[in-house]
């Protein structure tokens, strides 16, 4: 199974830009897809954005579309989540998320077979 670590998170102003890492360890990256979901305070897990193995696939829900950008560098075993023009409805707990599939990207977090603990990202008004 995978392991994965989320880094980056913080306090941000309204505006603000953060980047989100996530390093992957204990199996080859490559072979899976990775995600992004959210827990906002007092409210459901969320999805937030998708790639595919390579990259050259991704997905976004679209409140975050045109502000949040995924990427991954499989050489560094790492997907980031860069994300521009915040706002305090994006404060939640950021975790990062790994499906055992190269090619097929979802947004249902039951599908994902490993996660990550979690980053606390806080975006003030």
């Amino acid at each position: 199974q995978v392991q994965l670590v989320e880094s980056g998170g913080g306090l941000v102003q309204a505006g603000g830009s953060l980047r989100l890492s996530c390093a992957a360890s204990g199996r080859t990256f490559s072979n899976y897809a990775m995600g992004w979901f959210r827990q906002p305070p007092g409210k459901e897990r969320e999805f937030v954005a998708a790639i595919n193995w390579s990259g050259g696939s991704t997905y976004y829900t679209d409140p975050v579309k045109g502000r949040f950008t995924i990427s991954r560098d499989n050489a560094k075993n790492t997907v980031y989540l860069q994300m521009n023009s915040l706002k305090p409805e994006d404060t939640a707990v950021y975790y990062c998320a790994a499906r055992r599939s190269k090619y097929s990207i979802t947004y249902n977090w039951d599908e994902y077979n490993a996660w990550g603990q979690g980053t606390q990202v806080t975006v003030s008004s």
